[in-house]
């Protein structure tokens, strides 16, 4: 027990426990962050090394009973990356980027996929339905590393516009196959043993909360209408995310696919982008809340240890041999697509380095199936997941730069950067002052105009539609004679 809980024991109840232990995993986590930012790496390391820090085998400061209190954070956290997730299948950019782009993303994230699974399950002697979920996990990608990347080098290319179109369709193979392999562990892993109904089953309770998903997208552009306000638009959002959540619940399937067709759904027939920025703007507590959750619950001691229902290989052996394996089977999956797609070679030959990073939506994925394998199976899944996942976050951003400049999406030379003239109209030659201050000009012109950030901006902007709502009303109100004006 943490110390400091010994302090609030005299007062016989849950509540300032829980509150003070969200309060510092809140605190802790911006901490983290303010390290890892000059460091350059991505918030996530900073929340779960953080949850690491504060969790029983360095600080101590979460206690357990808050850590199983909070079961519900992975489903409401993948609820909201599935619903964004589903913002990327316009239809109008699926027509437009044709089979192309699908056929590379399916084989790279299938050559993970399988080069994975054999590995652990024929070399390592794990066993087939544990080798199958972790299998299915190593499709995911963390395409936060690489967006990041871009923005800072202002890649442009072939190779970039390729590469954000793979990282946006890439979860949703490791979703699919993710839901396929988990109904055949839970089958196996189960004291009937493996039948095909044990599979079929909750392949069809996937399907059909995927149409259900699809229909409540369709609800919830029934329910915003034109008229909301932006504040109840939020509110009605997440309710209705909640409410899909609390039916899988119920059921005890991943609600992953649905929230990811309900945010297709509501895209393609709404065109309401403003939405999904909105739900980004609130989404990072909880996100934060999750991922140093995930990291309290990593158990250090275990890495050297090794799980009977799996094999008798350790966990720090089979973390090493995952993290190398799904980088392998990434990079030729990816480079085998290029070629069937017709990609040129610096497209080929690159595109695998920049798919490297992996967090967010595997994180979620193996905490959903640390809770449905149970014991020291789930348990052995999360650590392995997580261990590796910091280790692809610490990496990620250099590979990501790296395939950028080796692909050519980018260059530090000035003169490729900004290419002006280098002589006048008249055909004279421009000193190197003139060409230098041409090219700064140039560079200045390019720049986007400042703005704020989009999902800021979005909540800025109900904040002034309620004040003008607020306004309206008090105006009307003081030139009825009778009706106070005041709040009661």
């Amino acid at each position: 027990m943490p110390v400091w809980m010994n302090w609030l024991s005299d007062s016989g109840s849950a509540v300032p426990v829980t509150i003070i232990s969200i309060a510092l995993m809140l605190a802790a986590g911006f901490l983290m962050t303010r390290v890892t930012k000059k460091l350059r790496l991505p918030n996530v390391t900073a929340y779960i090394v953080g949850g690491i820090l504060c969790g029983p085998f360095v600080l101590n400061l979460i206690p357990q009973t808050v850590v199983k209190g909070t079961s519900f954070l992975p489903d409401i956290a993948l609820a909201f990356i599935a619903f964004s997730t589903g913002e990327f299948f316009r239809i109008s950019a699926l027509k437009k980027n044709g089979g192309k782009v699908i056929t590379i993303t399916v084989l790279e994230s299938c050559g993970a996929a399988v080069l994975v699974f054999l590995v652990c399950h024929l070399a390592l002697g794990l066993s087939f339905a544990f080798s199958v979920v972790l299998g299915a996990l190593a499709t995911a990608t963390a395409p936060a590393s690489t967006i990041m990347t871009i923005r800072q080098t202002g890649a442009k290319g072939d190779f970039v516009e390729t590469l954000l179109q793979v990282v946006a369709l890439d979860d949703v193979v490791g979703l699919v196959l993710y839901s396929v392999a988990i109904s055949i562990a839970t089958a196996v892993f189960s004291s009937i043993g493996f039948r095909l109904s044990s599979v079929l089953i909750p392949v069809g309770k996937n399907l059909i909360l995927l149409l259900l998903g699809c229909g409540f997208g369709l609800l919830l552009k029934a329910l915003i209408g034109s008229k909301r306000s932006t504040d109840n638009r939020l509110i009605i959002a997440i309710a209705v995310l909640f409410s899909y959540c609390g039916i899988c619940a119920v059921i005890d399937v991943s609600p992953l696919l649905g929230c990811m067709a309900m945010g297709m759904v509501y895209i393609n027939t709404t065109e309401d982008d403003r939405m999904f920025r909105q739900l980004n703007y609130f989404s990072p507590p909880i996100l934060l809340l999750f991922f140093f959750r995930s990291g309290v619950s990593f158990d250090l001691g275990s890495l050297l240890g090794n799980t009977g229902s799996i094999g008798a290989v350790p966990l720090l052996v089979i973390g090493i041999v995952y993290f190398l394996v799904r980088i392998l089977g990434k990079y030729a999956g990816a480079w085998l697509g290029c070629s069937l797609a017709g990609k040129t070679p610096k497209v080929r030959n690159y595109l695998g380095l920049a798919l490297i990073p992996q967090a967010g939506v595997a994180i979620g994925l193996a905490a959903l199936g640390a809770r449905a394998l149970g014991g020291e199976t789930g348990h052995a899944l999360e650590t392995i997941i997580l261990s590796s996942s910091v280790l692809y976050e610490l990496i990620g951003p250099g590979t990501a730069k790296l395939s950028l400049w080796l692909s050519g999406s980018y260059s530090n030379e000035l003169e490729e950067m900004a290419p002006v003239p280098e002589v006048t109209e008249t055909g004279e030659k421009k000193s190197e002052l003139e060409l230098l201050i041409e090219r700064i000009k140039k560079i200045q012109d390019e720049l986007p105009a400042h703005t704020e950030n989009e999902n800021e901006r979005a909540f800025t902007e109900a904040a002034e539609e309620y004040y003008r709502e607020q306004t309206q009303a008090r105006n009307f109100r003081s030139r009825r004679p009778g009706i106070r004006s005041g709040p009661f």
